[in-house]
């Protein structure tokens, strides 16, 4: 197992007034902490949901792991085949290379802080998601960047037929 350390000087601080927010209800996403400002170390934001949203479709990472840790309701994530249900204070960790979604319960709200580790430059992925929802660019132009943000989507029956 090798070990990664990190290259950065100074504490990351983000104040909530600062922080860059992408989205609207149902889904926004609140730009914390990218690699870049933590020497590679993780990416993180904040996710919250409304009423059932959905927050992210099946994908997976190759390279990284991520953390969803509710902060407040209750969010549905999948793990590989296996759907989850996780309330507030809870925590779900994915390893890399298995596949994952999340989204609010329906009737319930979902507010997630989300880090990936070790971190990828990500910002400019919500940033993509934000001109997609504006119609800007294609939903298909994701496809053209699943390598640069190590995203890579693929298909569930388990996470598709869990609301059946």
């Amino acid at each position: 197992m090798s070990l990664f350390v990190p290259k950065f000087d100074e504490s990351v601080i983000v104040r909530d007034a600062g922080a860059e927010v992408v989205g609207r209800a149902p889904t926004t996403v609140k730009l914390l902490a990218d690699s870049s400002a933590t020497g590679g170390a993780l990416s993180t934001v904040r996710v919250t949901l409304t009423d059932g949203a959905d927050g992210a479709r099946p994908h997976l990472h190759n390279n990284s792991a991520e953390m969803f840790f509710v902060l407040d309701g209750a969010a549905e994530l999948l793990s590989g085949d296996d759907v989850v249900t996780a309330g507030r204070g809870d925590l779900v960790v994915v390893p890399p290379g298995r596949p994952h979604a999340f989204a609010a319960v329906p009737g319930s709200d979902a507010d997630l802080l989300v880090v990936i580790t070790p971190g990828v430059e990500r910002f400019a992925y919500f940033r993509h998601l934000q001109r997609i929802h504006l119609g800007e660019v294609t939903p298909e132009s994701l496809l053209e960047v699943q390598e640069l943000y190590d995203n890579h989507f693929l298909h569930s029956e388990p996470w598709d037929g869990r609301r059946r």
